[in-house]
């Protein structure tokens, strides 16, 4: 798979279970847009706990953009949801720890929740929501393999930690084995030394500087 992209210019970042815009690698990559590229368009929104209402927020917030210059990055559930909206919309994608079975990883949080980054903030995570996720993995598996065998799978990437303590590296290497990967010895969930990683994955997915 060649790193030669088109540049990009449009950029949806998409945090993971119970965080938020505020967390340390969506506001890294968010003051690094702002400062080396103004000219891209950012969105980075908070998700609501339905994945059914929370697909339907980006579809809605992203509509019209365009396929060609559209980037979806996402971390760890949000890995996951990235992996969908490329799959719908045929954008390249950018997979930070990525959520591989969400509908079995997340049965345990069932029930009331705190937000990650605001202690105070309490949400309800439904049985229901199960069943949204499987639908979604469901779908999202059936268009990546229509896209293979039709040729037309933008590229992806993946960046993957040996020592994630809450999602398995081998699980995330085997699921997103059609992407570019970059599997870290060591290191953890959440990636702790993003910023170090950040300048080769920005070339990598057309954000290189101009």
């Amino acid at each position: 798979m060649s790193t030669a992209v088109a540049p990009v210019s449009h950029v949806l970042y998409l945090h993971g279970f119970r965080s938020s815009p505020r967390s340390a690698k969506a506001l890294h990559v968010g003051a690094w847009m702002a400062q080396h590229r103004p000219d891209v368009q950012w969105c980075s929104p908070q998700l609501p706990p339905s994945p059914a209402a929370a697909m339907a927020l980006l579809q809605a917030l992203t509509d019209g953009w365009p396929q060609a210059g559209s980037l979806v990055i996402g971390s760890s559930l949000g890995g996951f949801y990235a992996a969908a909206m490329a799959a719908r919309k045929g954008w390249r994608s950018l997979l930070l720890n990525p959520a591989v079975h969400p509908a079995r990883d997340l049965a345990r949080y069932i029930g009331d929740n705190t937000a990650w980054h605001a202690p105070e903030e309490h949400f309800y995570f439904s049985p229901a929501y199960i069943g949204e996720l499987e639908a979604i993995e469901a779908e999202t598996l059936a268009l990546e393999q229509q896209r293979a065998d039709a040729g037309t799978r933008a590229p992806a990437w993946a960046l993957i930690c040996e020592g994630d303590e809450v999602l398995d590296w081998r699980e995330m290497t085997a699921r997103y084995a059609h992407a570019r990967q970059t599997v870290l010895a060591g290191n953890d969930h959440a990636i702790s030394d993003f910023d170090l990683h950040w300048p080769e994955l920005a070339r990598q997915t057309g954000l290189q500087l101009f």
